[in-house]
């Protein structure tokens, strides 16, 4: 539906449209507004697209068109059939253009004629402007006198764009003059003509403007002095006076005369290096004054003041800047407080003394410079002539680690453990000597209980610490030390106090040892220890790490050097050894208090290379590479298997000897059998025909009968002088035609005769009893049907006495039955041989055997010694009768 101002507005552009004749020569498009537009940001804006000299297109031909953008049909309102109108809010700030155009050309002149069917219109955004806020305007004196130049400034508000800046104008009226400056900034100044307007009414404001409108400040209605600053107060002067030791006094001049501007003063001072200034109440400078005196300070102290102005009247005016510093010292005075005792103890190794030095500061009031200390030492707590017991120290101090304190040695002594001492000290400068302090060292283990739950910790700035009371109540007050090295320094504390921090100038990466030591009535507590670092940081230097000793088969012990306390940076949090061999790389992590670590579980004759990593909160740092090669053997190993190969070697040689020498014998009888030695045998010659004698019944005798064999021409078997004595046979005889029968008997069996060819036959007997007989028997006829020797010789019998073993065969008749069939083998070959002999007509030697000399008996009458025996001629061999 359209409104009553949609219609009205809508006929004035058809008005205005028919009093221009150009646009139905132009356009058939027209927009209403049809030039910029300035709008508000925020607030809603309406157009009207109007057709003109045209009926190719109508209404709902129409669109319309923000930055390039159709706008929704629902801001759309057909106001009749030849204009349509768009509402829509303004949000962005940037400038955009509304056009109207015909979204489809319905015929082709509108399709040729398309610049005629479009319109548009330019917007631009602004926000109104605000009041101006917080005008303040100020008159700066630059010469003796005020300057004419009126400075004011203020605060913007509100926003505002690029394409509608706001800009300002100042405005300062005198009486029935107004000032004003135009600018687009947030501050102004004027100039007024020939002076500036002391003692009159000013009245300032500001108005801010944009295309949007404008708006105008507060007015200011204040007197001309109202806006005045001057320059600070010049020559200021300080006095010290030597009969007031605590008191300054301050003198200055005025910046400006008092017939312009009456001025209020406000003095401030402090301690030379201090930033805490204490101000003089103003109600006692509300007067024009040049001078005043300070109270209460300090003696011997250097003071800091300065003074600045303003006009008189309260509300008025700004106040000067400050003048330039003035210093001055007050005087010396007796020293108020007392010098602040402390000492360091350090054991003596191998004694049971303690080695303690006495330090102190110099007292916080000293009230003068203080040129030397009083210091005294008691052995116990009694009163005694200070007169004499008082040693004077010159002072000689040196900087603490905090370079604000200053530490003088009183004195070094050497203590004994059990022995307590109370000390006194005063402090004295040129005015007299300050209070006495006095502190008690105890015998060692009987110092008073120290404070419970000590807390060091770190906030980046500070080192705080928190601890909880001991249960003695007597507490008087609690030092705090910190050291570092070779310097050290302390603060006390309140017996109230729980939580404190250190005061003094910490450095970062440096480790203290933080203690707190509670003092009863000047007696020192056991202390309470922690360390700390105010900042941790990065090891500078690396772990040197090594083996110990040599490397193992299947395991290497590794050392390293700890970092040195001043390289650390920090507290060492862990360590971890990285070692690798065989492509395999691993790893151990360790604790901060190890320094030595097996590594183990390697493999032999391999090559390793490790490194250590010392780790803090804040970083690492690696060690050099460290390269070893295990053994091929553990050490001894070798040794070992020697040592236990020559033992096991030596144990066996041992055992074989002894069971050699337990079972000689049986060893003996199977690898060397005794065999009958013939150069030890007694040998008979004995025949049939000589009487046998009966022997007499051993126990120890030989059983049984051992048959020789004997081969005449074997040349090993027979010595050289028996083959000289034996004649050669042209008959061969038969293995089966020799024997030999020797007698004897073993124990248990029957007595044997023995044939001999000796008259002893009866000592041969007894002689031979015991003996092993051998006997030969040599048959005399022909062998095998050959003709006998013409010259035929009786049977001669041979018998050896002997006292050696019998042979296996002589003692196993089954044996001996084997042995003589062999040896009638060997005889069947010596007859065949000898009968090739005598068919080639070779005289046969004659056989005679060997008797042994050391047994031979004396041969009988009519027969020579070693005579020729006679064969038998039975196959059986011979058995005497």
């Amino acid at each position: 539906m359209v409104s009553a101002g949609e219609l009205l507005l809508l006929a004035c552009l058809g008005f205005a449209v028919a009093a221009r004749g150009g646009f139905s020569q132009t356009n058939h498009l027209v927009t209403d507004p049809q030039t910029t537009q300035v709008l508000e940001i925020g607030t809603n804006f309406t157009a009207i697209c109007m057709i003109i000299n045209t009926t190719e297109v109508t209404v709902e031909d129409l669109s319309w068109k923000l930055s390039g953008t159709n706008l929704p049909t629902e801001l759309y309102t057909k106001l009749n059939e030849s204009a349509l109108s768009v509402t829509f809010p303004i949000t962005s700030d940037k400038p955009e253009w509304l056009c109207c155009i015909v979204n489809k050309p319905p015929t082709s002149y509108v399709a040729l004629n398309g610049g005629k069917f479009i319109y548009g219109v330019h917007l631009q955004k602004s926000y109104p402007p605000r009041k101006p806020e917080n005008v303040s305007c100020m008159a700066v004196q630059e010469n003796p006198v005020l300057s004419q130049v009126f400075r004011c400034e203020w605060a913007a508000v509100g926003l505002q764009t690029k394409e509608s800046p706001t800009k300002y104008m100042l405005f300062v009226q005198v009486l029935f003059r107004t000032y004003n400056v135009t600018t687009e900034e947030t501050h102004a100044q004027i100039e007024f003509e020939d002076t500036y307007p002391f003692f009159m009414h000013l009245d300032v404001w500001v108005e801010a403007h944009n295309k949007l409108g404008k708006m105008e400040s507060e007015h200011i209605g204040e007197d001309a002095n109202w806006f005045v600053k001057t320059k600070p107060p010049s020559d200021i002067m300080i006095v010290s006076e030597k009969i007031f030791p605590t008191s300054l006094v301050i003198n200055w001049s005025l910046p400006i005369r008092g017939v312009y501007v009456k001025l209020l003063f406000e003095i401030r001072f402090c301690v030379n290096g201090s930033q805490n200034w204490t101000y003089v109440p103003r109600a006692d400078t509300a007067m024009e004054i040049q001078s005043f005196r300070l109270q209460n300070l300090q003696p011997d102290t250097e003071y800091i003041t300065q003074v600045r102005c303003k006009p008189y009247k309260e509300g008025y005016g700004y106040w000067s800047d400050w003048s330039s510093n003035a210093t001055a010292r007050t005087t010396e005075d007796l020293p108020k407080s007392k010098p602040d005792l402390w000492r360091t103890i350090a054991e003596v190794d191998g004694k049971n003394e303690r080695l303690v030095r006495f330090i102190s500061k110099v007292p916080v009031f000293s009230n003068g410079m203080i040129t030397s200390f009083y210091f005294k030492i008691l052995d116990k707590n009694i009163v005694g002539n200070d007169s004499l017991l008082w040693k004077s120290v010159p002072l000689n101090v040196s900087e603490s680690s905090s370079g604000q304190q200053e530490i003088s040695v009183l004195q070094q002594i050497h203590l004994a453990d059990w022995k307590p001492v109370r000390v006194f000290v005063t402090a004295s400068n040129s005015v007299g000597k300050s209070p006495k302090a006095s502190l008690f060292i105890s015998a060692k283990g009987r110092e008073l209980p120290p404070v419970n739950k000590l807390k060091v910790w770190s906030d980046g700035v500070k080192l705080w610490l928190e601890w909880t009371p001991p249960n003695n109540t007597d507490v008087s007050e609690y030092v705090v030390e910190w050291a570092a090295g070779d310097q050290m320094d302390w603060q006390r504390e309140s017996k109230k106090t729980r939580l404190t921090a250190i005061k003094g100038q910490l450095k970062e990466f440096v480790r203290y040892n933080v203690s707190v030591y509670p003092i009863y009535a000047g007696q020192i507590g056991k202390q309470a220890r922690k360390e700390a670092y105010l900042e941790e940081g990065t090891p500078l230097e690396p772990p040197f790490v090594r083996l110990s000793g040599k490397p193992g088969r299947n395991k290497a012990v590794l050392v390293w050097r700890e970092i040195p306390l001043e390289k650390r940076q920090g507290f060492i949090t862990n360590y971890t050894i990285y070692y690798k061999g065989d492509g395999e790389t691993h790893e151990r992590t360790l604790p901060s208090h190890d320094t030595t670590y097996t590594l183990t579980s390697l493999t032999s004759n391999t090559k390793y290379d490790t490194y250590i990593v010392a780790s803090t909160i804040r970083g690492s740092i690696r060690s050099t590479t460290h390269s070893f090669t295990t053994l091929k053997y553990a050490p001894g190993e070798m040794e070992s298997i020697v040592v236990g190969v020559s033992l096991s070697f030596l144990f066996v040689v041992v055992l074989t000897m002894l069971f050699c020498v337990c079972k000689k014998d049986a060893i003996k009888e199977n690898l060397w059998p005794r065999i009958p030695n013939p150069g030890e045998s007694t040998i008979g010659n004995w025949s049939p025909n000589y009487p046998v004698k009966a022997e007499t019944t051993k126990e120890n005798c030989l059983s049984g009968i051992s048959v020789l064999d004997v081969d005449v021409c074997d040349g090993k078997s027979v010595f050289e002088e028996d083959k000289a004595c034996l004649p050669l046979k042209k008959d061969k005889y038969l293995s089966e035609e020799h024997s030999s029968g020797i007698g004897g008997s073993s124990c248990m069996s029957s007595p044997r005769q023995s044939v001999s060819d000796s008259d002893e036959g009866s000592d041969m007997a007894d002689t031979t009893a015991s003996t092993v007989q051998y006997s030969s028997v040599v048959a005399s006829n022909g062998y095998k049907g050959q003709t006998p020797n013409p010259h035929p010789q009786q049977a001669v019998f041979s018998r050896s006495e002997s006292t050696q073993p019998l042979l296996d065969c002589e003692e196993n008749p089954d044996v001996m039955l084997q042995e003589g069939s062999r040896q009638s083998q060997r005889f069947n070959q010596t007859a065949d041989l000898l009968e090739m002999e005598q068919e080639e007509g070779v005289e046969p030697l004659d056989f005679c055997p060997l008797e042994e000399e050391s047994e031979q008996a004396t041969p009988p009458e009519g027969q020579s010694a070693g005579g020729c025996s006679s064969y038998m001629s039975q196959r059986g061999g011979y058995r005497p009768q």
